[in-house]
């Protein structure tokens, strides 16, 4: 699935769209700078799939820092089956530019 721009994400939550959104940076990170995202960060990924299987056929929207993190999470749940995963492309990072 093709991935997703700041503007876009900025636009859904404001719109209250459903999907599974999930933050993949460490907890201290999310702490700082939260958009409401379920926070498993990427090293924890593998070992909490069980919390978001029942999301595997949903829209699954992705982020990070700045994208990178949310990328390599991307394609690893892909590996797992979850085939309708976007990438956040410049992360929180860029998302926070876009907003000022």
């Amino acid at each position: 699935m093709e991935d997703i721009t700041v503007e876009d994400l900025k636009q859904r939550i404001e719109s209250k769209e459903e999907f599974v959104f999930i933050d993949v940076r460490e907890e201290w990170e999310y702490e700082e700078d939260n958009l409401g995202a379920l926070n498993i960060p990427l090293g924890a990924l593998p070992h909490q799939l069980g919390e978001i299987e029942q999301y595997k056929n949903q829209e699954i929207i992705i982020h990070c820092r700045s994208g990178a993190r949310s990328g390599n999470a991307k394609k690893f749940l892909e590996t797992k089956g979850y085939n309708k995963v976007r990438n956040v492309l410049g992360g929180i990072n860029a998302y926070r530019e876009f907003e000022d």
